[in-house]
């Protein structure tokens, strides 16, 4: 069941004289600029920073692994 035209303008007429035409403009206009504070926030957003690069973690080689793969080499020839 759907609200008719007559009761429509009924609650409009109840609400401008309980609040009076003032305030509900006034609250309009602080809506309004809400929005208008949101989207400036969502639109001066920075970016996430870059990150850094990598780091390159350089591994030694273990003097017994490489003996090892010399010996086994030397045995191939």
């Amino acid at each position: 069941m759907s609200p008719s035209l007559i009761q429509i303008v009924i609650v409009v007429v109840l609400l401008i004289l309980l609040f009076g035409r003032g305030k509900i403009s006034g609250l309009m206009g602080d809506v309004a600029q809400g929005i208008k504070s949101f989207k400036k926030g969502i639109a001066e957003d920075e970016p996430a920073p870059a990150a850094e690069e990598p780091k390159i973690i350089e591994q030694k080689a273990d003097p017994v692994v490489a003996e090892e793969k010399k010996e086994t080499s030397e045995k191939a020839e």
